[in-house]
């Protein structure tokens, strides 16, 4: 069975790092080692456990997502990689379940994803009580019943929680390290892996459990980034990517994306656009898609107020 090291992505969430260290301290096959690409200025303080932990600085004003990925890889030893979010708490059988998955496919596989509320990894935690509480995503399609699925659309790929052959990795070139900040840089490696006939396929099992942390969907908070990356996204390969995230921007008064043209960005969010767009405590994740539901509603709702404004009064 393949080896298996795991890369995290980290800046600041410590507890919340320290949490995936003590999940894959409960595996069921231990990984091979545990990489942490630190996007801070300093290293972790971490406890020691019974595999390698080794932390490696990736430097960056921005957020350099696709450079901490590669550098992970390019250190790693394992015949494969799986990477979890700093916020993802893998299951006990998370690395095996990549382990066997990888063996029989030579692509990249993504595991499950369940989201927990607010407070559910405070204190002491136990697996049962985070199966408890966990949700699936409203607007990600869930696991196969059994095994794999081949996932047809590349832009359903989610760097949440994936595992891929690391030879096959290093044959892609990784990850597009011009893209900087938020959004973009997954859905470009997931065409990457579509343009060299690599599958991407759904898996059961692999259950990484999401942390609560205070978030905003779409992410009006990374507006300048995701435009950026929308457009080089365009330059590479004819067309924009994160339409759904743009078409929010627009919907709100963002941005103005007419086509054939740079997008333009109108104004910066505000505290109404931060409160519309807020993870709420009591919400295991956020969803762009009610968001969206809610602006065009009150849209319509101020169309028709305006209408009625202007029909004549009869006397």
């Amino acid at each position: 069975m393949s080896t298996v090291s795991v890369v995290t992505l980290a800046k600041g969430r410590p507890a919340h790092l320290r949490n995936v260290l003590l999940g894959l301290e409960r595996q069921t096959q231990a990984p091979a080692e545990f990489i942490v690409a630190v996007m801070q200025d300093t290293p972790y303080d971490l406890p020691v456990v019974g595999f390698p932990v080794r932390q490696i600085l990736v430097p960056g004003r921005e957020l350099p997502l696709a450079a901490a990925r590669n550098c992970g890889v390019a250190a790693a030893s394992g015949d494969a990689v799986a990477f979890l979010d700093v916020d993802c708490i893998p299951a006990p059988d998370l690395i095996a379940d990549y382990a066997r998955g990888l063996d029989a496919l030579d692509g990249l596989l993504m595991g499950e994803v369940l989201h927990l509320p607010e407070h559910a990894t405070l204190g002491a935690w136990d697996y049962d009580g985070l199966d408890a509480v966990a949700e699936r995503h409203s607007d990600r399609r869930g696991p196969p019943a059994s095994g794999l699925e081949i996932c047809h659309d590349y832009r359903c790929f989610w760097s949440l929680n994936f595992a891929i052959r690391r030879a096959t990795f290093l044959a892609t070139g990784g990850f597009d390290e011009r893209y900087t900040g938020y959004g973009g840089e997954d859905t470009d490696f997931g065409k990457i892996l579509d343009q060299s006939g690599i599958p991407i396929a759904w898996m059961k099992g692999a259950r990484a459990y999401h942390q609560y942390h205070p978030h905003h969907m779409p992410p009006v908070h990374h507006l300048d980034s995701v435009v950026r990356n929308a457009e080089l996204f365009e330059v590479k390969w004819g067309y924009r990517t994160m339409g759904h995230w743009l078409y929010a921007f627009k919907v709100m008064g963002l941005i103005d994306d007419t086509p054939d043209r740079p997008i333009r960005i109108l104004r910066r969010p505000d505290a109404t656009d931060l409160a519309l767009t807020g993870q709420q405590g009591h919400q295991p994740y956020t969803n762009s898609a009610s968001v969206i539901r809610a602006i065009e509603a009150r849209q319509d709702a101020e169309t028709r107020a305006d209408a009625s404004a202007l029909v004549p009064v009869m006397v």
